[in-house]
């Protein structure tokens, strides 16, 4: 049975996972989810993740939320080359903490600019979670001056996360690529990739959807 997919292109974190299927070439049955008109939080959607977010993966009744686990579960099941998410344990461990990092620090603040702008119609970026979204990309800059990808010299799953992240981030706080020059070299790598479309799609559509919202766009 196909796994189901229940995403929504906006999100970094859908993205992310579907880099992630594409890298790996598992087969997937997407089911789009509009978050901006609630379709998470209809029943048979808040039924399969009682926090109402997406992705959602249904893999033959095994219900499976949160990105970043998706795309371990995802390493872990179908991918033939575990490199996007190594067996060694202290390259695992590393990825990790990046992941962590995504989730618990990086994403939030890009969600705490977001969503009032495009749920409340809030007009404006307030400056204080601009200036900790742009405290983020230091961050992840002084991440990329010891190694070529985000958690070492390998790609993985973090670089699917993050990328992701920053793509819609910087539709509200731009990217400095003079003070981020790590930054700026790492997403170039990261574009020559065969499945960055789904990154760049997605983010053009979230960047016209804050412009109409804003009536500006970084």
């Amino acid at each position: 049975m196909t796994p189901k997919l229940y995403i929504q292109k906006l999100s970094p974190p859908c993205r992310a996972v579907l880099m992630c299927g594409k890298a790996i070439g598992v087969d997937l049955d997407i089911i789009d989810i509009n978050l901006l008109e609630g379709d998470h939080l209809k029943p048979e959607i808040v039924k399969l993740n009682p926090l109402h977010t997406v992705p959602i993966l249904d893999d033959d009744g095994f219900i499976l939320c949160d990105s970043h686990a998706i795309m371990s579960y995802f390493i872990g099941k179908y991918a033939k080359d575990k490199s996007l998410y190594p067996e060694d344990i202290q390259k695992r461990a590393l990825i990790d903490q990046r992941l962590h990092f995504d989730s618990g620090i990086f994403f939030p603040r890009h969600l705490r600019i977001c969503l009032p702008i495009l749920l409340d119609n809030l007009g404006h970026v307030v400056e204080e979670y601009g200036k900790a979204v742009d405290e983020a990309y230091g961050f992840i800059n002084t991440f990329l001056k010891k190694s070529k990808y985000i958690a070492g010299d390998d790609l993985s799953i973090a670089d699917l996360s993050i990328i992701n992240t920053i793509t819609n981030a910087s539709a509200f706080v731009p990217l400095d690529e003079e003070a981020y020059p790590q930054i700026k070299a790492w997403r170039d790598r990261l574009k020559a990739l065969p499945y960055y479309e789904i990154n760049q799609s997605g983010g053009d559509l979230f960047r016209s959807l804050v412009k109409n919202k804003l009536g500006y766009v970084f």
